[in-house]
């Protein structure tokens, strides 16, 4: 049986694959997500850390990376750096398989419309930067209330407010209603587009120029394969993880906002976002930006930056030789 591109064949492989990358993905990085969260929600500033709790200035609960770390790892033990990774796996598994099955449907039929090399890997870096804001709006949606629940159960700290995936599914929807599971959705959307576009877009662009240099190198031209090494691949996604998540951060940081609108955690970590705290995005990003400055709007970036490279390289690698394995096994049985 040989995996066309576009077929039920090449869809079943590219979900496989996809959901093992992001499942591993995302078990690495997760003490980095946690923290990453953790900024995003505190409206204190997130430079400057005062001991003295008696002061009359505000009092930040977390301010760096280690410190963070150490302080979730002192109160919650190791468990809490990885938080909500049940649900961030539910979430990402079913968002990368979508994302990638969709990525590469759309670039096999944007192929096939193609006046000139009709190798959907062989793209320009504008349909490659489409295809990727296409099956990032597609696993948004059909993923996005696993992301709402990783991300309560992430930040809400000790005493847990809900102690398990299912008593916050059921407390969302008492008190914030079946819309409360999409809390948020706007600005992930208006986030998702630009960044899955800048991801797959860069990663693609970045893989074309790698292999223009290995073949300057003398490495042999395939036009049906890539000679990319694994370490190359990983270079080229942290490097596209990197731009994109740096360009698109600030919509991070207004989607977690909303995500967590009403959560009442233990005052040692900061103040409460109040259900309907922001009118609408545009609100909130001008709130912010009046309150916290443009620094609030940046809050968790170097985190997020740490998490996400090495997280979309590894999605990537992982995902690559995946897809080739399946590839293989399906072809070896025909």
């Amino acid at each position: 049986m040989k995996v066309e591109d576009g077929g039920m064949e090449r869809a079943a492989v590219d979900a496989v694959a996809g959901a093992i990358a992001g499942g591993i993905s995302r078990t690495v990085v997760s003490p980095l997500d946690v923290i990453k969260i953790r900024f995003q929600v505190q409206l204190e500033p997130t430079t400057t850390r005062l001991h003295n709790h008696h002061a009359s200035h505000i009092v930040s609960k977390y301010t760096g990376i280690l410190q963070a770390t150490r302080d979730i790892f002192r109160e919650e033990g190791i468990p809490g750096l990885w938080r909500g990774n049940v649900p961030a796996l539910l979430l990402v598994m079913p968002y990368t398989a979508i994302q990638f099955v969709v990525l590469q449907k759309f670039k096999s039929v944007a192929a096939s419309y193609s006046d000139g090399d009709k190798n959907p890997g062989h793209l320009g870096w504008s349909m490659a930067y489409l295809s990727g804001a296409v099956a990032g709006t597609a696993a948004t949606v059909g993923s996005y209330p696993f992301d709402l629940l990783r991300t309560i159960l992430a930040c809400q700290g000790e005493p847990k407010v809900y102690p398990t995936m299912r008593s916050a599914f059921l407390g969302i929807l008492q008190t914030r209603g079946p819309r409360g599971l999409y809390a948020g959705l706007t600005p992930s959307l208006i986030e998702i587009v630009p960044y899955a576009g800048l991801q797959f877009g860069s990663y693609d662009t970045l893989k074309r120029w790698t292999s223009a240099w290995n073949e300057s190198m003398g490495s042999p031209s395939d036009p049906h394969a890539e000679n990319l090494t694994p370490l190359q691949h990983f270079v080229c996604g942290l490097g596209a993880g990197t731009f994109a998540k740096v360009c698109c951060h600030p919509l991070d940081v207004v989607k977690k906002r909303f995500q967590i609108e009403g959560l009442q955690r233990h005052p040692r970590y900061g103040a409460t976002i109040q259900i309907k705290e922001y009118k609408g995005m545009r609100d909130a990003i001008t709130r912010i930006l009046a309150e916290e400055g443009l620094a609030g709007l940046y809050k968790g970036t170097f985190p997020s930056v740490v998490k996400a490279a090495p997280a979309a390289a590894i999605t990537f690698v992982v995902y690559e030789y995946m897809a080739e394995l399946l590839k293989d096994l399906a072809t070896s049985k025909s």
